[in-house]
Formats: C-alpha cells, structure tokens, sequence
C-alpha cells in the first residue's frame, strides 16, 4: 500500500530539514577546527598579555627612577615579579609559537597542551597570590586586624595551591576538550582569587574613610586613594570571575582569553599602587611638604604628605633686640612683667632681651 501525497510530502519535508540539520551540524564541527578550540582564544590571550607586559615595563622603570629610598625588600618584591612577569609572557609566545607556526596542520598535536602551557595557570596563581599577600600586608599596616589579613591570606595561600594543582590536571589530562575533569581545582582558585580581591578592596577602603579628617586637601587625597583602590582591586575580582563563568559555561578555550591575562592584570595593579605614591604617601612626620592632621578626630597616627618631590624652600630668619636699663625699674617688676612689657622672649646675661622667630 503506497502512503498518500500529503503523508509522503511531509515524509519528505522531514528528511529535508533533518539533511539540512545534519549538514548544518558538520559545518559547526568543520568550521571549529582544531586551532580554534584553544589556540584562538589563547592567541587573543597573549596579544592582550604582551600589551599589558609593555605597561609592565614602563611602570617598573618608573618605580626604580622614581622610588629608589625604598626598602630592599620592596625593591627585590618588585624585580621578582617582574622577572616572573617576564618568563610568564615569553612562555606564551613560546607555546602559540610552537603550536601554530611549527606544528602548523599538526590537528593531533593541536589536540592536546604541553608542559609549556602547563606552567601558565601556576605561574598566574603564584604571581597573583604575592601581590595579594603584599595587600594583605597593607590592610594589615592600616587597620592591625589580624583576622582580616588573615582571611586575605587564606585566600592567596589556597588560590596559589589550587593554580598549581591545575597545571598538574593539564599534565594527567592535557586535551583540551576535556579539561572540563579537574574544574573542581580551577573552581577553587578562581574563588579564592576574586574573594581575595573583594576582601582586600572592602578593608582598605573602608578604613580609609574611617581616616578621614575633615581638612578639604587631605580627604581629596584619601578619597584618590579610594578611588585607586576601588578599580585596582574589582579589575582583577571580576577578571577572575568572568574567567570561572566562561570556563562553566563553555567547553572550549574560550575563557584563555581572560586566564593568561590575569597575572598581568595582578603585576600592574600592584605597580600601578606603588607608582601612585608621587603624588600621596603616609608618613609620620613631614619636614618639606605641607601637613595637615587632626586631633579631634582620633587621627594621631597618619599624617597625609601633599608633595610628591622635595621643593627648595626660603627660610627668613628675624633676629631683634632691645638694651634695657635694670637700673631705672622699678624694684618691684619681675623678669616675667618685663617679658610682658617688651614682648621678647628671653634674656641673656648682659640684660639684652632677645626674640627669634622663622617665616618658610
């Protein structure tokens, strides 16, 4: 019994759209070869990295003009993060290199991460986990809460830990449409890292504005300070959380397109906090720029410094002096109702009452 028009026109209808569905799925399969798994979004990753590792180098110049009283400590924080910073970049340029120019065609090859790649996630944790130590060190200095730093601590500790744990996964499981199997690990760090970040934004600047002394130029400074804090810290908490999202929600690489930038994003926000100290620095005490502190705020510690260079400065020094005849007062004044009469503050042995004083 052969089927009617209508029943073999739909019949029809149903193989042509399930041909054309078929066909267009081996054009998605044709049109994501092998490179653009991984390697496009790696590609943009390290074009943006090298752009932010030239920012890198022009704010470690200026930090090593600019600062060079810094403590030793400092200054060898800063080189190894430079030096870390360095071999992260040309790491990635090696493995893009290496994966598109000399095995170019090579889809097995393509199909899988080396140890060269494997080192990026531990790099990235590592560097990023030093800069937030380094943070949770000023938190600390700002507000002694132990507890505070602490939990900053806790996070760089656990988010450096879980990065190298990662590049351990990509050597047990190096294809790329599998690294889906160790996202536990990745999870984490990536956690830690923005809760980190959030962590040290919110202390910082909220013991900043607890600082405040009400003098118009000081709080303009403390409220620069915030500012600076703010887009430094939130930069890299989102990088970090985007990064998990995309890494969630996609089985490809796209999100290498914000992992291998994120050690960059850590280097230059922490130059970026050095580097700003030209124009604002808390100190203690102040001889060549103009102070200003409060005391009926409770804000005896930190003093605001306006100068960013030393200025040379004009010291007028007044010297007066007046003779006086002890002979023709009368017995009864005291040195005190002289002092009083005359306006000068002190005597020397030949009767001669002197009063200095010094306008800068």
């Amino acid at each position: 019994m052969e089927p009617s028009a209508e029943t073999a026109n739909f019949l029809w209808f149903l193989r042509a759209g399930g041909n054309k569905l078929a066909s267009r799925g081996r054009l998605i399969k044709m049109a994501l070869g092998p490179a653009e798994v991984a390697h496009g979004p790696f590609l943009i990753g390290v074009i943006l990295n090298v752009a932010l590792y030239g920012i890198m180098i022009t704010q470690t110049f200026l930090y090593f003009t600019t600062y060079k009283k810094d403590r030793l400590w400092m200054k060898f924080f800063v080189s190894f993060l430079f030096i870390a910073d360095t071999v992260n970049a040309v790491f990635d340029i090696v493995y893009i290199y290496d994966s598109l120019v000399v095995h170019f065609g090579d889809d097995t090859y393509l199909a899988t991460a080396n140890w060269v790649f494997g080192t990026d996630p531990a790099m990235t944790g590592i560097i990023g986990s030093m800069v937030q130590a380094f943070f949770a060190w000023r938190v600390y200095i700002i507000s002694r809460n132990l507890w505070t730093t602490c939990a900053i601590l806790g996070c760089a500790a656990a988010g450096c830990l879980c990065s190298i744990g990662t590049s351990i996964g990509i050597g047990i499981v190096p294809q790329f449409i599998e690294f889906q199997k160790f996202q536990v690990v990745v999870i984490i760090w990536l956690v830690c890292a923005a809760l980190g970040d959030v962590l040290i934004t919110i202390s910082l600047v909220w013991h900043l504005n607890t600082h405040k002394t009400g003098f118009s130029s000081t709080d303009d400074v403390i409220n620069r300070i915030v500012k600076l804090t703010v887009q430094t810290g939130f930069i890299t908490a989102v990088w970090a959380v985007v990064d998990l999202v995309i890494y969630l929600t996609f089985s490809t690489g796209l999100h290498l397109i914000f992992n291998v930038t994120l050690s960059k994003l850590y280097t230059n926000s922490l130059m970026s906090s050095l580097n700003s100290r030209g124009g604002w620095k808390f100190t203690q005490s102040s001889e060549n720029s103009t102070t200003h502190k409060s005391a009926h705020r409770g804000v005896s510690a930190d003093v605001v410094q306006l100068a960013s260079t030393a200025r040379p400065e004009v010291f007028v020094h007044v010297e007066s002096h007046q003779m006086v005849d002890l002979e023709d007062l009368e017995d009864s004044k005291s040195p005190n109702d002289i002092f009083r009469e005359t306006g000068h503050s002190h005597w020397d042995s030949k009767g001669t009452v002197g009063s200095e004083g010094s306008i800068v």
